[in-house]
């Protein structure tokens, strides 16, 4: 099948192309797509070069599946234009999250429900995906009553400017300011834009769109969103209270037997999740975890992903894979 990456030169679409290649993607004809800036570009894809496509370009080609990764306008005024055509759109930005006529999925949770009627379709935040991972199990045996988030969130979930600044300053330049302050030697409670409830949008993207994912609008969640020097690879410090009683062995058991979670969780030898490890994977890993000891039917834990893999590219390709059984029908 034909596959248009909407975004192809950005960080996430440039991870797209590597992962539709590593998965052994059925595609037959593989369409980069992005702005009027990047013309006379080119993106590689399977050793390959290709030189990227105009959006009406793509749009003329009418191709079975589009993976967008350009920014919430670029969706809401082409999205629709591609599903009319019958394309499959899977969106990466926030433009249809909060829809509710749209379906929000991570495949390992809530896949099964998407069907061949759904032809845009809405990746979650980043900081979402791995969040919810974690929790969908443990929501399922235990009942979540409240969650309260910590992000300690990389540069790469700005884009390639926040990481110049990054570059820029660690070596002492200090040309390149995306940010309003210094990233390096330095943490930011500010991810996104501030709203009028003076949580960032970022912060109420996980309150939001965790609670649609897992299906469950009264599920009390609090976040803070800070971003960190780190270069690939976004973690969490997750307070959970359930309503129902667990053990910790119970916690480990299901979250080990949880498909694309791995549990690294041995303090004693100083084994836990970390950024650092988690580069270029597309497993979320869940460490320190451990009873609350001010509340019984608590617990924290400590999640990490790398934020362009599972919580960007590899999950739009995994519901890009789903979709593509209805388009074989």
């Amino acid at each position: 099948m034909n596959i248009a990456v909407v975004g192809a030169t950005g960080l996430v679409g440039q991870k797209i192309l590597q992962v539709i290649s590593e998965r052994q993607f059925n595609v037959n004809e593989i369409i980069p797509v992005a702005s009027l800036k990047s013309y006379n570009k080119s993106v590689i894809f399977k050793n390959k070069e290709y030189f990227v496509h105009s959006i009406q370009d793509a749009i003329e080609k009418k191709p079975e599946i589009v993976i967008f990764s350009a920014g919430s306008e670029v969706s809401l005024e082409y999205a629709p234009i591609f599903a009319s055509n019958g394309s499959f759109v899977i969106d990466n930005s926030s433009a249809w999250r909060m829809d509710c006529s749209k379906k929000l999925i991570v495949p390992e949770i809530n896949g099964h429900i998407l069907t061949f009627d759904d032809k845009i379709i809405a990746n979650p935040n980043c900081s979402t995906i791995q969040l919810v991972m974690a929790l969908a199990p443990l929501h399922f045996k235990f009942k979540i009553k409240r969650v309260i988030i910590s992000t300690y969130q990389s540069v790469t979930g700005s884009g390639m400017k926040a990481i110049n600044q990054l570059k820029s300053e660690r070596s002492n330049l200090g040309n390149d300011k995306f940010y309003p302050y210094r990233i390096d030697m330095n943490t930011l409670p500010h991810c996104d834009f501030f709203l009028e409830n003076d949580y960032t949008k970022e912060e109420m993207k996980l309150v939001n769109e965790t609670r649609k994912i897992l299906g469950d609008n009264n599920l009390m969640i609090s976040a803070t969103a800070v971003r960190v020097p780190v270069v690939g690879g976004h973690s969490e410090s997750v307070n959970v209270e359930f309503e129902k009683n667990f053990e910790i062995s119970e916690i480990r058991s299901i979250l080990s037997a949880t498909k694309g979670v791995v549990v690294q969780d041995n303090p004693a030898e100083n084994i836990y999740p970390m950024p650092l490890n988690s580069y270029d994977k597309d497993e979320v890993f869940v460490g320190r975890i451990r009873r609350d000891l001010s509340n019984h039917k608590a617990l924290n834990m400590w999640i990490v992903a790398d934020n362009l893999r599972k919580g960007a590219a590899t999950n739009a390709v995994q519901i890009a894979e789903i979709v593509q059984k209805f388009v074989k029908h």
